[in-house]
């Protein structure tokens, strides 16, 4: 397995569907660091040599990817929330926070169903 950037990345993928395993890299942006370390989209991750591995490893480098990603996005999160936006409440209180309706969807976001039970009817 190569690894970069902290990553296993699998041996029997190709080499741009094997660099999206990096949090922060996408299709596009392995398109481009493939072509900048001058690899071959297509060529198996078994395949790459050690000097196209070290390319692709400077070519990756250039980017803001996994840790430093991710506290970077809890941070704008966190800004959100302390400064009391729409977006930041939504965040506190676990809503869907782009207009996505909540009636009857959004049970990623609500979690499981809570069940509320019904009022009984007072008998005469």
């Amino acid at each position: 397995m190569a690894r970069i950037a902290g990553v296993d990345i699998p041996k029997q993928k190709r080499g741009v569907i094997a660099l999206t395993y990096i949090f922060g890299i996408g299709k596009s942006r392995a398109q481009k660091i493939l072509s900048q370390a001058k690899v071959d989209e297509n060529t198996k991750v078994s395949d790459w040599t050690d000097d196209e591995i070290g390319r692709i490893r400077e070519a990756v480098g250039e980017f803001t990817i996994e840790g430093e990603l991710r506290t970077e996005v809890q941070i704008s999160i966190k800004r959100l929330m302390d400064i009391g936006c729409y977006r930041g409440i939504r965040h506190r209180s676990g809503l869907p926070l782009r207009g996505q309706r909540t009636k009857n969807n959004s049970r990623t976001r609500k979690g499981r169903r809570k069940t509320v039970a019904n009022k009984k009817k007072a008998t005469k």
